[in-house]
């Protein structure tokens, strides 16, 4: 029974990894809101390390950023390595932190974001791409990093219910806070 859970896990990190892709390719890309289009895959990525750690962000990170590269004919790897940290940063503030605030999907997706777009831009720039930085390409990523603050909520509720049967027990249930470990009153509550 224990070598199910792991495939079962695998099965639906790579399903989500494709409609993620093809979504966003076909659907998500074609549609302008104020200017600029939303960019799931950072926010997908940043959700699945945040709900299966850090391992599991880096490597589905890396696997996303790599199909997404090949599927729109970039530069094989940039938008792997860029996932891949995205991923397992996220996780890692999963295992340190276990963040549980509704506030959190926000600021997960909007970090992602920024790291996506501003690393992406950074290495382009680096590797010698003859596009100007101006004011309108800053525009346009603080625009793409508020777009995609905003959808960060409903797209890490829609991958919590892609991998939530597959997820480890532990990952299902929320965890509790740990009482105050002295047997007494918090400092904090003390009147």
């Amino acid at each position: 029974m224990t070598q199910v859970a792991p495939l079962k896990l695998a099965g639906r990190l790579l399903a989500l990894g494709l409609a993620t892709v093809i979504v966003q390719i076909a659907a998500v890309s074609q549609v302008h809101l104020f200017g600029v289009n939303a960019d799931l895959v950072p926010v997908v990525v940043a959700a699945v390390g945040l709900l299966c750690g850090s391992v599991s962000g880096a490597v589905f990170g890396f696997a996303v950023g790599l199909l997404v590269d090949l599927a729109l004919v970039q530069t094989a790897g940039l938008s792997s390595l860029l996932y891949l940290a995205i991923g397992y940063w996220c996780g890692r503030a999963r295992e340190l932190r276990d963040p549980q605030g509704p506030l959190v999907p926000i600021a997960l997706g909007a970090g992602a974001t920024a790291v996506a777009t501003v690393g992406y831009t950074l290495m382009e720039l680096l590797l010698g791409a003859d596009s100007p930085v101006t004011f309108v390409l800053v525009r346009e990523i603080v625009a793409t990093i508020l777009l995609n603050a905003l959808f960060a909520a409903p797209v890490m509720a829609v991958a919590r219910r892609a991998l939530q049967s597959a997820l480890p027990e532990d990952a299902r249930r929320r965890r509790r806070r740990r009482a105050y470990t002295t047997g007494g009153l918090s400092p904090l509550h003390r009147a």
